[in-house]
């Protein structure tokens, strides 16, 4: 029987759920790199180094030390709750639209309010040599 999703989809999946569960990515598939995230997946967005594309799942708590755990996932989605130290939190769900190209729906508590929205992110290539 035929797979539903393309091979390079699934295994962009794969990888990336291996990922939020600590194990190694290769560098072919969605990974460290540059990365563009913004509101809407056409629009341009704010561009961005990641070591560790997990931290698009913490997006609004990205400069902190969090701890994530993956509360399901499927071939082309995960959902991801995550507490930081400084007692903010979040739950995120992504979906891998490409290899190359996710859709995070979070929400949380950050400083004491509640927030939630919608960012895209398309790695866009290798981070730039400084």
């Amino acid at each position: 029987m035929e797979s539903p999703l393309p091979f390079g989809r699934l295994s962009a999946c794969v990888a990336f759920v291996a990922l939020l569960m600590g194990a190694s990515l290769p560098q072919a598939m969605v990974g460290q790199g540059e990365w563009e995230i913004g509101k809407t997946a056409s629009g341009r967005g704010e561009r961005a180094c990641l070591p560790d594309p997990a931290i698009l799942m913490q997006w609004e708590h990205r400069a902190r030390q969090c701890t994530r755990t993956v509360n399901n996932s499927s071939l082309d989605r995960a959902e991801v709750h995550y507490t930081c130290a400084s007692g903010d939190f979040g739950t995120s769900r992504v979906q891998v639209l490409t290899p190359r190209s996710l859709k995070v729906d979070t929400q949380g508590i950050a400083g004491g309010l509640p927030f939630g929205y919608v960012i895209h992110a398309r790695r866009i290539g290798n981070c730039p040599i400084r």
